[in-house]
Formats: C-alpha cells, sequence, structure tokens
C-alpha cells in the first residue's frame, strides 16, 4: 500500500498539485476538524466509488490511517484503484506535524 506523510500531502496541496483528499470517517469527527477533503463515510465507501477519481493520485484518510488502510485494500482488490495513497497517521499526525490549530479528539 502507497502512503503519504503529513508534510509530504501539505507540500502537495500548497502546490496547487492536481490530487484528491477523501475523508472516510464520520460525519461528526469531521465537524470536530478536516482538512477539506472529499467526506465519504468507510461504511457508504462502495457505493460512492463513482466519485474517487482514477486518473489523479488520491489520499484517503481518517484519523488515524487504519480505516483509510482498510478502504484502500477494498478499493484496489475490488475496483482495481491504483492511484491510492494512506495519510499516514491520519489526521492526527497531520495536526502534530502541520496544523496544530486541528483539534485533537
Amino acid at each position: 500500500m502507497k502512503s503519504i506523510t503529513p508534510k509530504e500531502l501539505k507540500t502537495r496541496i500548497d502546490s496547487g498539485d492536481n490530487i484528491q483528499i477523501i475523508d472516510v470517517r464520520e460525519i461528526h469527527e469531521a465537524d470536530i476538524c478536516t482538512i477539506n477533503g472529499l467526506l465519504i463515510p468507510m461504511a457508504t465507501i462502495l457505493e460512492n466509488t463513482h466519485q474517487i477519481k482514477k486518473d489523479i493520485p488520491v489520499i484517503i484518510h481518517c484519523r488515524t490511517g487504519k480505516r483509510a488502510a482498510a478502504v484502500i485494500l477494498t478499493l484496489e482488490k475490488q475496483f482495481n484503484f491504483d492511484n491510492l495513497y494512506n495519510l499516514e497517521g491520519g489526521i492526527l499526525q497531520y495536526a502534530d506535524d502541520v496544523d496544530p490549530s486541528l483539534e485533537h479528539y
């Protein structure tokens, strides 16, 4: 499984790279803090694969990286995605490494 560090993601965002960020947390979690990804909760990901781009890098994140990893494995196996990256440590690591204003929960 491919991954990206929070600092690498921040560099790509700041550079204006053509990427998609998908947040697989629950709505109430995204209400606490967000990095402005497309919110598709894990339980609904299989019915929303049409929203996931296949032609650009897609960074998938959750709180710590575990749910995102499970989603990526499923999407790679069942839908042949090959452009997915797990945000290492999830949004909590992003808060620690990049944006300390994001609330920990």
